[in-house]
């Protein structure tokens, strides 16, 4: 049942304690204050290193050609391995994969004119998985497709970036023709990509056209498997696989970690959000113990408080109040303090958190969208709401077991 009287009578404590009250307070909110920033800062890392990896294509193993470092069957130290169509067919036709992608980049940037514009490109040859791998929006036209694959055909799919140099705003890309080294390549598709301007000044050729033109024989430097649903233990196995077909078929050690380059997403990204688990137990840590420090403060307050009134308990209780009213009214006090102060301190941090939010450039790496969800923010205060109660819990007690007599007499 409110009892108005009760609750009057604690403002008018914390009336007459302000600065007080006030301190007290503010160790609380700033606990709850640093809690949400420091978690909401590791969301904001953790979605940025979710989207680099989500930009990159999650479920995939990406197999990179290096340099033997070790002889081998008769076979010096330092030969450069390079791909082939044959590595990349055997490759795809492992068990678990779903399809695959090889690449080769043209060294250096490229000029690619239309009309009068041109300017200076990456020139990337792929077959069409290689979306996924990426993580290409296409917002016009189409990505490169197996057809093109097949009849080699002289077509392109150009970034964002590659468009607004050379074609005006609003200008109809699709169907034109670019000039790369004196060859005509008609443009199917225009690209965006989440992650920002840094993989925008691309443009994709289907990788059979790009050997073809530019002297490159069957060769490829990458070669991306895609999972359609794997877990580690099966990526694992894939990656194992791959290196030791590699392996037999450019004659080199199948212990050589430099002779070809393994990159297995799907364990990194595991790893990745294991590092920041634990970095969120820590921030709650650091965070709870800031949060305990105000409430040992909020505690020591109400053993003033029962102190300073110790004379007033006494009347209540020679008057026949029950030990449960007065355990009540410290109670109250103290969540109350407690609570309004940690609920300001979560108001301001997410605040910050949203004005972060709103002035962070998009395009900034591996930190995105610092937030703090619903859930975390209802366990906020109903840990406020316990501290509260356990910061009160104590000079409760000893209020209630205060003797009429003794305390008639205190001074």
């Amino acid at each position: 049942m409110f009892d108005i009287d009760k609750w009057q009578e604690i403002f008018n404590t914390i009336k007459k304690n302000r600065l007080r009250t006030f301190l007290t307070g503010f160790s609380v909110a700033w606990g709850i204050f640093m809690l949400i920033v420091l978690l909401g800062s590791g969301y904001g890392l953790e979605n940025g290193v979710r989207r680099q990896f989500e930009d990159d294509g999650v479920k995939l193993v990406g197999i990179h050609r290096g340099t033997t470092s070790e002889a081998f069957q008769g076979m010096q130290a330092g030969r450069r391995i390079t791909f082939t169509n044959e590595d990349f067919n055997a490759l795809v036709r492992l068990n678990n994969v779903k399809e695959g992608s090889g690449r080769f980049i043209l060294a250096g940037t490229h000029s690619i004119s239309y009309q009068n514009d041109y300017g200076n490109f990456n020139i990337y040859a792929i077959h069409p998985p290689y979306d996924y791998v990426a993580e290409a929006i296409v917002t016009s036209g189409r990505f490169i497709n197996n057809i093109d694959v097949e009849q080699k055909r002289k077509v392109i799919c150009i970034g964002r970036l590659v468009y607004e140099a050379l074609f005006e705003e609003g200008e109809e890309a699709i169907g034109e023709y670019l000039i790369i080294s004196g060859l005509s390549f008609r443009v199917v598709g225009v690209f965006d990509d989440k992650s920002g301007d840094r993989v925008l000044n691309r443009v994709y050729l289907p990788i059979s056209t790009a050997q073809g033109v530019f002297s490159r024989a069957n060769e490829m430097t990458s070669i991306y498997l895609v999972f359609d649903e794997a877990n580690i233990p099966v990526s694992q196995k894939v990656a194992r696989e791959a290196r030791k077909i590699l392996a037999k078929r450019h004659k080199f050690s199948v212990d050589d970690r430099r002779a070809v380059f393994i990159n297995n997403n799907i364990e990194d990204f595991k790893r990745f959000l294991d590092l920041f688990r634990n970095i969120r137990l820590f921030i709650w840590i650091i965070g709870m113990g800031t949060i305990i420090a105000g409430i040992v403060g909020v505690s020591n307050i109400m053993m003033i408080v029962v102190k300073d009134r110790t004379k007033e308990i006494g009347v209540r209780k020679a008057l026949g109040a029950t030990p449960w009213s007065v355990v009540s009214l410290i109670l109250q006090e103290s969540v109350l303090i407690t609570t309004f102060a940690g609920y300001i301190g979560l108001v301001l941090g997410v605040g910050l958190l949203e004005l972060i939010s709103s002035v962070l450039p998009k395009d900034i790496e591996f930190f995105s969208n610092p937030e703090i969800n619903f859930e975390v923010a209802i366990g906020a205060t109903l840990v406020l709401i316990a501290a509260g109660a356990f910061a009160g819990f104590v000079p409760a007690r000893k209020a209630a077991k205060v003797r009429p007599v003794i305390a008639l007499r205190d001074e």
